[in-house]
């Protein structure tokens, strides 16, 4: 099996070090940078397999480096804030971060690295699956999971679904008119054993509808059904 690679932008050296030794011992290798402007430019040159991204940083943000990768691709990302609300958490959802964790509060690298593990377990699920070699249509959507590709009326959405949201739109538009409760997207999304709240999928969702409605104003393909979850609408 190819080694993977993980990137670690975060601009305490400290942290940057013991993450790294970690990641190392796990067979994985690894790529550092200590602001986002480099990271960027890097990421560029060498594109790694998952970005473990903090938000706050010098040059330039963690948010405003995940705005710029989204642009380009769908890697993974982890997001790591330093603060114990829920702010930075949902500007990471909203911006497409795949995961994230708090660095305060009993911060575990072995959890950071388990949560590393389960993002690479679904980007492989997408490329290995018999299922992937298929194209998904129904309507004015086409998926390729091979690429993780998302058409909708014939263009490419400008800011391509990560994979959690490509997760989500497949597992809805594969059975039109079927109710999901999000119970069942966040098994799907994540991993069962993986504590996810309601809201995040909401956050999602919320994201997944904003990116198809960069090229169609009018998009209402997922529908909420209150009390339940979503489905895609067969209309």
């Amino acid at each position: 099996m190819q080694t993977q690679t993980i990137a670690l932008i975060d601009d305490d050296r400290n942290i940057l070090t013991s993450i790294s030794i970690a990641l190392e011992k796990e067979g994985f290798k690894v790529q550092t940078y200590i602001d986002g402007e480099s990271a960027l430019i890097g990421l560029s040159r060498s594109p790694p397999d998952l970005a473990v991204i903090d938000i706050k940083m010098p040059k330039m943000d963690g948010e405003e480096l995940l705005k710029r990768l989204r642009k380009k691709t769908s890697l993974p990302v982890i997001f790591l804030t330093s603060k114990d609300d829920e702010i930075d958490e949902l500007i990471g959802l909203k911006l497409g971060a795949d995961d994230f964790m708090k660095k305060s509060g009993g911060f575990s690298i072995k959890v950071l690295i388990e949560r590393i593990r389960v993002q690479l377990r679904k980007k492989d699920i997408n490329i290995n699956l018999e299922e992937t070699k298929n194209i998904i249509s129904h309507g004015k959507l086409k998926l390729d999971p091979s690429q993780l590709e998302c058409e909708w009326d014939g263009k490419q959405l400008p800011d391509k679904l990560t994979t959690t949201e490509f997760l989500i739109v497949k597992e809805l538009a594969k059975r039109p008119g079927i109710i999901k409760e999000r119970a069942q997207l966040m098994d799907i999304a994540y991993r069962e054993d993986t504590d996810i709240e309601d809201r995040t999928i909401d956050s999602h969702v919320k994201r997944i509808r904003k990116k198809f409605k960069k090229v169609d104003s009018e998009f209402t393909a997922i529908e909420t059904r209150y009390g339940s979850g979503y489905r895609w609408n067969v209309s």
